[in-house]
């Protein structure tokens, strides 16, 4: 899971890798949306997303808790940009807790 939206987060204007600008396409419609909810949930975490008239909001809270931890939020214009960054802070909040002991 974090190294498919840490490739995703690599995609810029310019010259880039056709597998990666391939995963990026992928990772960028509701399939890729999905699989990300799914990895999420793998890993120990819900996905909630909410559509507002300027854009989407998704955040990821640990499964079992009543929605009153938040481990990633994202407000970004598309869907599926929204649960990749909140996805990515969720892990990244994950990774540095474990570094912590």
């Amino acid at each position: 899971m974090t190294a498919a939206l840490g490739f995703v987060r690599l995609v810029a204007p310019g010259p880039c890798p056709g597998e990666i600008r391939l995963l990026a396409r992928w990772m960028d419609s509701w399939t890729g949306l999905g699989a990300v909810v799914v990895g999420m949930r793998a890993q120990g975490s819900d996905v909630e997303l909410k559509e507002f008239p300027d854009g989407w909001r998704a955040t990821v809270y640990p499964i079992g808790i009543a929605h009153s931890v938040v481990e990633g939020s994202a407000f970004e214009p598309t869907p599926w940009r929204a649960v990749q960054h909140a996805a990515w802070v969720a892990l990244a909040a994950h990774d540095e807790r474990t570094r912590r002991g």
